[in-house]
């Protein structure tokens, strides 16, 4: 039986973890010193739901083994308390992003070394997704950075639009009020037109009179 084996999963969701807890007292940090959180903020939403689904693997994957005994129950009893711990850490990570509770601890996990407890009876099938199979420690630390400078690049690019489009909005509208002051000039200009044609007709009119009376 492989017992000794290292769990890629359970290691990548410790490190998740970690990171999500340096994230929000950088978040703390800015608020603190009046910046706009509103960028990490959307980071930590997605790593927090990022981190639940990788418990909610673990598990399954500790659930799908109680009926083929694929390890042994102390084995089973320890990696139930992994789960269990994961669960209370992600709790208290929900809690201090939505400003419920204290600011969490920067601790590297030992989760993995963590005892056992008698009378648990999921054992945990040792096994991983597609995407950290095969993968060690440091490379689900790179990947798990690489997927949060994607993201971090993704909201860059809004913010680039966002500004953008803020700035052919305000171009857009000192355009039409360029445009009024014309269309304002051009009626104040057919309006003295008109009156300078209503007393040249008036004009015209009266010479016309002067010249019938005096024929």
């Amino acid at each position: 039986r492989r017992l000794s084996r290292r769990l890629p999963l359970h290691d990548a969701a410790c490190q998740l973890a970690q990171e999500v807890a340096e994230r929000i007292q950088e978040r703390n940090r800015c608020q603190r010193n009046g910046e706009s959180p509103a960028k990490l903020n959307v980071v930590l939403r997605s790593s927090l739901q990022n981190l639940r689904e990788k418990i909610d693997q673990l598990k399954d994957l500790l659930l799908r083994a109680v009926s083929t005994h694929q390890i042994t129950q102390l084995e089973g009893d320890r990696r139930q308390n992994l789960v269990d711990d994961l669960l209370t850490r992600h709790k208290q990570l929900q809690a201090s992003y939505k400003n419920e509770g204290p600011e969490p601890d920067v601790i590297r996990s030992s989760l993995m070394t963590g005892g056992a407890r008698r009378g648990v009876t999921n054992p945990w099938l040792l096994e991983e997704s597609e995407e950290t199979r095969g993968l060690g420690f440091d490379d689900l630390r790179q990947q798990q950075r690489r997927i949060i400078e994607e993201q971090d690049a993704g909201l860059d690019a809004l913010s680039s639009i966002i500004s953008r489009q803020k700035q052919m909005g305000q171009e857009i509208g000192n355009e039409l009020d360029e445009q009024n002051e014309i269309i304002d000039d051009l009626t104040n200009l057919v309006e003295n037109t008109d009156e300078k044609l209503r007393n040249q007709t008036r004009h015209v009119k009266m010479v016309d009179k002067k010249s019938t009376s005096c024929g």
